[in-house]
């Protein structure tokens, strides 16, 4: 096994680097992998294996390295269970949400979002915690003014049940401008969900009442949605829509194609029965996390 050493000028900034950084230094536990990226642009893959004053040393699948701290920009634990065929995944950065209906799974505390929906409806998502997400926007129909445009508030609560299953609850609430006249109620859903499954494959079921003002409709409406993961950057996501009496359900299959922080999602909505057309409605979405 060969030792190289990677090492780097001293600047000015060398005690101020080597102190934010080693804070985050250590040896993980195993089932672990550490990638990290360098103040040059560099991402290295591997584990720490012993920590020194000013460097450390990191196993790599060529050997072990010699870095000095204050070069590390950044330190990354991930699960083994992260990398397929030796490559490393990525989390999809828009695994809460299918197209546009919920799964049960919460932005964590601190994490937020910028999505858009058919260009015209854009919304911000924070989380507050791990467990409540906030999210809203407003519709940019600039043609009929801006006190005509919809508002749309959409707040969520979910906990993880084990690994592999979570719960959450949630409401859609969207206020109808007035167009002139004293109407102006406030319409939406509120709903539960439910997601078991992966990260990478998942199944969501979910159930809701739709209200108008406030008075609630005896009829739910039913979700079932899926999504799979075939690659580094694509996944395959449905998402389909039934209520109880009523013979032609909503239905939907898409493509999400996403980095680190950006996903794309293009998709195709139909309806099953005698108004079925095609080859469906587009649809198309994105999304930016930070």
């Amino acid at each position: 096994m060969c030792i190289c050493n990677i090492i780097y000028p001293r600047g000015k900034a060398y005690a101020q680097e080597s102190s934010r950084i080693k804070g985050t230094i250590r040896i993980p536990d195993t089932g672990y992998v550490q990638i990290i990226k360098t103040l040059d642009g560099s991402t290295i893959m591997g584990r720490i294996t012993a920590i020194e004053d000013d460097k450390i040393q990191f196993e790599t699948d060529l050997g072990i390295i010699i870095i000095e701290i204050f070069k590390i920009e950044e330190i990354k634990e991930v699960p083994i269970s992260h990398f397929v065929g030796g490559t490393y995944w990525f989390p999809n950065p828009n695994d809460t949400r299918l197209l546009f209906a919920p799964t049960a799974r919460c932005l964590k505390g601190g994490e937020g979002y910028f999505a858009d929906y058919f260009l015209f409806f854009p919304m911000l998502a924070f989380g507050i915690t791990d467990n409540i997400t906030i999210a809203g926007g407003a519709s940019i129909f600039p043609w009929i003014g801006i006190g005509n445009n919809l508002l749309y508030f959409m707040p969520r609560v979910g906990f993880n049940i084990g690994e592999k299953f979570s719960l959450a609850g949630g409401a859609l609430l969207v206020k109808i401008p007035s167009f002139g006249d004293e109407s102006n109620p406030t319409v939406g859903i509120c709903y539960g969900v439910g997601t078991v499954g992966s990260a990478n494959s998942n199944l969501t079921a979910g159930i809701g009442f739709g209200y108008v003002d406030w008075e609630f409709d005896d009829t739910p409406l039913l979700m079932l949605g899926a999504q799979h993961r075939v690659s580094r950057r694509l996944s395959l996501i449905t998402e389909n829509w039934m209520t109880p009496g009523i013979d032609q359900p909503l239905v939907s299959l898409g493509i999400r194609f996403f980095g680190e922080k950006l996903s794309v999602d293009l998709g195709l909505v139909n309806t099953i029965g005698e108004d079925m057309f095609f080859p469906g409605i587009p649809y198309i979405d994105f999304v930016v996390k930070f």
